[in-house]
């Protein structure tokens, strides 16, 4: 009984991990220090899309580059700082500065063959950008003969 105790979380977190070999960044991703904590991201299967959502907080949609790189690779980059408030007042100083000032971001994400690579859209509301890449439709179902063989 404590085998499959055991074996229960397992279970649980297969579409995750199904989502994290489908959806792995490239080798390259590591060499180039880009790293899903750099710009974490959710994706989410429906059945027409693959949507990715990324926080890209204090970044504007112009400091936000979408690609598509060998049809099978969506690439997305930022070279954009995130600004600090302005203190205008003399005598103001930060106390403590926390908040990293991203920059040079970067994720890869190897598409799966039933991406469409020509129906991508992308956009950038509150912090959170959405990337959508629509499926292709399934092949059409050929009915197979199978001749019987009489011994």
């Amino acid at each position: 009984m404590s085998r499959v105790a055991d074996a229960m979380p397992h279970w649980f977190s297969f579409p995750e991990n199904m989502g994290k070999f489908m959806f792995q960044g490239t080798d390259e991703d590591e060499k180039k220090g880009c790293s899903s904590r750099s710009m974490p991201a959710d994706i989410l299967e429906t059945p027409k899309d693959f949507i990715f959502y990324l926080d890209v907080p204090g970044l504007s949609k112009s400091d936000i580059q979408v690609t598509l790189e060998d049809k099978t690779t969506l690439v997305i980059k930022s070279n954009g700082k995130r600004k600090r408030e302005e203190v205008e007042e003399e005598g103001c100083n930060y106390i403590r500065l926390e908040r990293k000032a991203a920059q040079n971001l970067m994720r890869e994400f190897r598409l799966p063959d039933n991406a469409n690579a020509s129906a991508i859209t992308a956009k950038c509301e509150s912090g959170v950008l959405t990337v959508v890449v629509e499926k292709l439709p399934p092949p059409p179902l050929k009915p197979k003969t199978v001749e019987v063989a009489i011994d």
